[in-house]
């Protein structure tokens, strides 16, 4: 039996609705244990945030603790110090999705750029993201992002090239869809306020939206998770419970549909409080400081 058939036969049978905390942790640390295919990597120690810089030595720490856990590693930026995360990564055996960020500032984009094809160069890029929820900040227009795309593409035929939004927005912009080679797609009940008792339904629905959109293209999920504290979203409510509940339901799915999925987050990240509220301080499946919170 392949440990994907393995794993599938193992998460078949799992049933959380009527798991008590102990259960949880007991199938959460089992699934964790088992493998997953992605998570994105949460590089800011507490004080830093985007802006900052990130040392090698913090990289190679973090990379350490999730390294026998995961597959895939989603990194966000390739200046100040992120450039570093693949090749990193790629040193602890794992293969990499690598993001360009890009906002409303036309000479950080263009640094971003230049350096996700210097990484790419390297080999250090199984897939290439041309900026993040972009289109969700309304940070620049469709024409724009394409056009970065387009530069990106020209440069690697072999490498797939995609880019990174919120679900919806690939059925709205079929122009960035048609283009990408992979449909890199945010999804996020949480943040659409639904209640965790009806997440899974609302993750596949999602899910769904972006297939369709994406007409025989891969789709992969880029970000999925839920928060263990903070303040709720309308029915969405933050606990220890409701994050496991989460994370138990989305990988007992996606392994039994062949789904990949990178979840959202490795780490906490404090810096996050500023533009998400208390919440955004708490997605990762280890703290700040590196302990694994669940289990």
């Amino acid at each position: 039996m392949s440990r994907s058939e393995s794993k599938q036969k193992f998460l078949s049978g799992i049933d959380t609705s009527h798991f008590k905390r102990t259960d949880l942790d007991s199938a959460f640390l089992r699934i964790l244990q088992h493998g997953l295919h992605g998570i994105s990597f949460s590089a800011y120690l507490e004080n830093q945030s985007p802006g900052s810089q990130i040392s090698e030595d913090q990289i190679e720490t973090r990379m350490k603790i999730i390294q026998p856990y995961v597959k895939w590693v989603r990194s966000f930026s390739c200046i100040d110090g992120n450039e570093n995360i693949p090749r990193i990564a790629r040193k602890y055996g794992l293969k990499t999705l690598v993001g360009a960020w890009l906002g409303n500032d036309s000479e950080k984009n263009e640094l971003e750029i230049e350096g996700i094809i210097k990484i790419a160069k390297e080999g250090n890029a199984d897939i290439i993201a041309v900026g993040n929820e972009v289109l969700l900040r309304n940070d620049l227009t469709e024409d724009q992002i394409i056009d970065l795309i387009k530069r990106v593409k020209i440069e690697f035929p072999n490498i797939p090239v995609g880019y990174v939004d919120a679900y919806y927005e690939f059925a709205d912009h079929p122009r960035i869809c048609d283009l990408c080679d992979v449909i890199l797609a945010n999804c996020y009940p949480f943040w659409e306020g639904y209640p965790i008792e009806h997440s899974l339904a609302y993750l596949k629905n999602m899910y769904y939206l972006a297939v369709k959109a994406a007409k025989g293209k891969k789709v992969i999920i880029s970000e999925t998770g839920w928060p263990n504290l903070g303040t709720p979203d309308r029915a969405a409510v933050p606990s220890y419970e409701n994050a496991l509940n989460y994370f138990i339901d989305t990988y007992t799915w996606a392994n039994q549909e062949n789904i990949d999925v990178f979840y959202f987050s490795s780490f906490d990240e404090t810096w996050k409080i500023e533009k998400e509220g208390d919440v955004g301080a708490y997605w990762g499946l280890w703290d700040k400081d590196g302990i694994l919170k669940f289990g």
